[in-house]
């Protein structure tokens, strides 16, 4: 799986190889996931809907996605206490990223989604894990050289 320069640190600067060019990111829920899609190029980012699904099913509902869209790489957004604390969700979003890359074998990234679904709701979003996902998806694009 593709880690961050620190693992420590989900702030840190991601190493991404300039060949990835097309990313899906997900927005981690037990009960629903948002997704999106963007590329390195236009750095931006556009939602793609919620997944609501668990388990396998949620799964099966990726890879339909991943066969529509065919990304280089995954992002998973990852949870943290205001303080950068970590908690519950952090490590099932982690487990997920894991997941991911094993299913799917794509690089995953991941990225502090902390206060992505606040600020989704603040721009007056329909659909809130979509609209995160993109916000996600576009802060890592923009932390690309």
């Amino acid at each position: 799986m593709s880690t961050l320069t620190d693992s420590s640190s989900v702030n840190a600067q991601p190493l991404v190889p300039a060949h990835l060019q097309t990313f899906m990111a997900l927005d981690f829920g037990l009960k629903r996931t948002g997704l999106a899609v963007g590329n390195r190029i236009l750095r931006t980012a556009q939602p793609q809907g919620t997944i609501s699904a668990e388990g396998q099913a949620r799964f099966e509902k990726v890879a339909q996605q991943l066969k529509t869209w065919q990304p280089d790489a995954l992002v998973v957004g990852v949870p943290f206490h205001p303080d950068g604390a970590a908690h519950e969700n952090t490590v099932r979003a982690r487990r997920f990223a894991r997941q991911l890359h094993g299913r799917f074998n794509l690089p995953v990234f991941e990225v502090d989604e902390r206060y992505t679904t606040t600020e989704a709701h603040s721009q007056g979003a329909r659909d809130a894990d979509a609209a995160a996902a993109c916000i996600i998806l576009e802060q890592f694009l923009r932390s690309l050289p």
